[in-house]
């Protein structure tokens, strides 16, 4: 009678020793939380320096400026270089210096002259972090949104940059540029930051939500976790308005809350306004027959996101950063919530 169930007894104990040899093997993926910092001046108030000690940030991605294409000098030039008015970090806190180049500036950068822009960033790169104190920089992160067309200019300087620091070299990566990798290419650098926003066309007026839409953002990544580069993940934290006139885009309104328009000159459709009549908001001239698009990255669709890219990632250590730190945009989230969207990537 023992016989009979010495089998089945043996085969549940190996079952059960499998089952807590890949419970203990399995361990956490280490999260590193950041935030972008992307105002020309810098300058934390009291409601972001909390929110960095609440959510224990220890890194802030700071643009310290752009790189766009003078058409007049006919060569790239920074603007919207750094100021201060605040020379201190709070205590803890590592900075990365951020680089934005326009994709019209690479379409104008022969391979050739990459070495030559690449020395003149390095050294503003340099020359800010002094002016402003800023020591013991681990890495610098290079940005912009490079194309097929572009990426032989792009890549030669981010080739040319990395030897000049001598550091931890980084660049942001665009959705598509994931998806579309054999003619994006492989850009060379140490990491990524993987963008999961931006997702939709801005411009197309049946467009729901362009900041961020999970069901946009599966088509991007089926093969995320074949992308040779090791990828960190940056997250949504703002809002915009879209204006259409005539069916056509007119641009982006920034900081104009959707209560303005619970008055009589506008009509409400979902996430759309139409205007009644001509009128005046925060120094916006807006037309009769206007229509604004109200985008905004709620808690549940970024919550969402992360999870559905976090799974895709193969990283065991993972920096997430959300962008961007504005006491404004951070009213909208509480502390708990983006607790958890930073817990949700483990």
């Amino acid at each position: 009678m023992r016989k009979r169930f010495l089998f089945p007894c043996c085969w549940l104990f190996c079952c059960l020793c499998c089952l807590f040899s890949c419970t203990e093997k399995k361990q956490d993926r280490t999260i590193e939380r950041a935030f972008y910092y992307w105002r020309s001046n810098f300058d934390l108030n009291q409601t972001e320096k909390d929110v960095l000690q609440q959510q224990q940030v220890k890194t802030l991605y700071i643009k310290y400026f752009d790189v766009d294409w003078d058409n007049a000098r006919q060569e790239p030039v920074p603007v919207a270089k750094l100021t201060s008015s605040q020379p201190t970090l709070p205590a803890g806190i590592n900075i990365i210096p951020t680089v934005f180049i326009t994709n019209t500036c690479i379409l104008h950068l022969k391979p050739a002259a990459a070495a030559a822009l690449a020395q003149k960033i390095s050294t503003l790169v340099d020359d800010l972090s002094a002016q402003h104190n800023f020591k013991n920089i681990p890495e610098i992160q290079v940005d912009c949104d490079w194309t097929a067309a572009t990426k032989d200019a792009y890549f030669a300087l981010v080739r040319s940059i990395k030897p000049l620091q001598k550091k931890t070299l980084s660049v942001t990566i665009r959705l598509h540029q994931v998806k579309y990798v054999t003619g994006s290419g492989i850009p060379p650098a140490d990491r990524g930051m993987l963008m999961c926003y931006n997702m939709g066309n801005l411009k197309n007026p049946a467009t729901k939500n362009s900041i961020i839409e999970t069901a946009e953002l599966k088509k991007y990544i089926g093969a995320l976790s074949a992308y040779p580069l090791d990828l960190d993940i940056a997250l949504p934290l703002f809002e915009w308005k879209v204006l259409f006139r005539n069916n056509a885009y007119k641009g982006l309104v920034q900081y104009l809350p959707s209560g303005v328009f619970d008055r009589s000159f506008a009509t409400h459709t979902g996430n759309r306004y139409t205007l009644l009549q001509d009128t005046l908001l925060n120094g916006y001239e807006l037309k009769k027959g206007d229509v604004l698009r109200d985008e905004r990255s709620d808690y549940e669709a970024v919550f969402v996101s992360a999870q559905t890219v976090g799974k895709k990632l193969r990283n065991t250590r993972l920096r997430v950063s959300f962008y961007q730190l504005d006491s404004v945009l951070l009213e909208k989230y509480t502390p708990h919530e983006l607790e958890t969207i930073y817990n949700n990537l483990r």
